[in-house]
């Protein structure tokens, strides 16, 4: 009976052990799941905070402002040759067709210092601008047309809010005076807020007010293109021979470690090996989008062989088997079989690779690629610079524009590398087969 007594006892304590046991990881399990959920909040605020700061500055970028003059297009001042040649169009005046009709917007100003301060408004870059409207339209001159111009960083930043008037003038860059032209334009409804074509249409400029990523862009395109010419090609050439046709022994292993190696070296290594190699023994020239391809095509290399290769390898045994029943040869296996169905996740990769190549700076900055570049490049030989670089450049400059142009540039990209993972994956959600 003791005993009895004492086996009862026994199962008690074991079935609270139990009880107690199960109540402590189910603990654990919720402790756990609650530092997850706070890991997931945390990046997710961190985030948030990132778009919301990038946006705040960026969204502003997107515009600047404008002033609208009538302006008499008299052709011996602008084209003194007679022939609407560039050289001619430079050579021409056409800065003093736009200041006397700013003067007679403000009420036939005569006064020298009067003159000095109204053309503090406008920025001294809008003479390009009537020369590319009289090259694209020659039927304009001898005309009196409206046209808008951008007005001077300092007059933006001021309109922004950002230079306050109540401050006194020695210690602000806008002067009484042209503050006073300024009210008057803004009451005649000549300055206006209005999405900026300088953005994306502009090239590299000092000038903050028509400075633009049109150049940086297409620099992009450009050393994009080479970098998917030759990295996907090999990338899926030495996925193939390292998954289907070499042997497995220690040479291939060797491969495969330093494959798996080179996809973590740091960007900035294959920027000085572009440095050290093409430009310095084969004497490629620098700031030129073959260059700066090939230099991410082999930082891309890694990326998409490691990813292509998992594609092969997710091809079940039985496709293979299959191939070889109907009396497929190994290449016919490969190419034919194999090769289709491991195609959308070998596009995956590589367009994640491209992404990654596309936001690279070091390497390019390391090739030379941050030169102050004006003209647009075109061709693959062409000087250019990239968007990365581009905004690297802008955010050295001082002026308070070029803040919400690096900001709106930074959106763009964004964009662009967000529109590009997206596409990945929709192509692969399109092109996977169930297995």
């Amino acid at each position: 009976m003791n005993d009895s007594k004492k086996q009862t006892i026994s199962s008690e304590e074991a079935i609270n052990l139990v009880s107690q046991s199960l109540n402590l990881r189910h603990k654990k399990e919720r402790n756990f799941k609650l530092i997850g959920k706070f890991a997931i909040a945390l990046a997710m605020f961190f985030l948030a905070t990132l778009f919301t700061i990038i946006l705040f500055n960026g969204i502003p970028g997107l515009f600047q402002h404008y002033i609208q003059l009538e302006v008499e297009i008299d052709r011996e001042t602008i084209d003194p040759k007679g022939d609407l040649s560039p050289q001619s169009l430079f050579e021409g005046d056409a800065r003093s067709l736009i200041n006397k009709a700013l003067y007679n917007s403000l009420g036939n100003i005569d006064d020298r210092k009067e003159k000095k301060s109204a053309r503090a408004i406008i920025s001294s870059a809008s003479s390009q601008r009537l020369n590319k409207i009289v090259m694209e339209s020659p039927e304009v001159l001898g005309q009196t047309i409206s046209i808008k111009f951008p007005v001077d960083d300092d007059i933006d930043s001021f309109l922004r809010g950002y230079i306050d008037r109540n401050v006194p003038e020695a210690e602000r860059r806008v002067k009484n005076q042209t503050i006073q032209f300024i009210d008057k334009l803004i009451e005649d409804g000549r300055i206006t807020y209005e999405f900026s074509d300088y953005l994306f249409f502009g090239s590299a400029s000092r000038d903050a007010e028509i400075a633009g990523i049109k150049g940086a862009f297409i620099g992009s395109i450009y050393t994009l293109l080479i970098c998917l010419l030759i990295s996907f090609p090999l990338g899926v050439s030495t996925a193939i021979y390292l998954e289907e046709i070499a042997p497995k022994n220690w040479i291939t292993e060797f491969i495969e470690i330093n494959i798996n190696n080179l996809a973590a070296v740091p960007s900035v290594v294959f920027g000085i090996m572009g440095l050290a190699v093409f430009i310095i023994a084969f004497g490629l020239p620098r700031s030129i989008p073959l260059l700066g391809g090939i230099v991410l095509a082999l930082m891309t290399l890694p990326t998409i062989i490691i990813s292509s290769r998992a594609a092969i390898r997710a091809v079940p045994p039985s496709i293979r088997d299959a191939a070889y029943g109907i009396g497929a040869s190994k290449m016919q296996m490969i190419f034919h079989h194999v090769l289709p169905l491991a195609m959308p996740g070998m596009l995956t990769g590589t367009i994640i690779g491209m992404a990654q190549a596309l936001g690279e700076t070091a390497p390019l900055l390391m090739i030379g690629m941050v030169a102050f570049i004006v003209d647009i490049p075109g061709g693959f030989t062409d000087p250019g610079t990239v968007l990365p670089v581009q905004i690297f450049m802008w955010a050295d400059f001082a002026e308070r524009m070029f803040v919400h142009k690096t900001s709106a540039a930074i959106i763009i990209l964004l964009t662009f590398l967000i529109s590009m993972n997206i596409g990945a994956i929709l192509l692969r959600k399109k092109l996977e087969h169930r297995w």
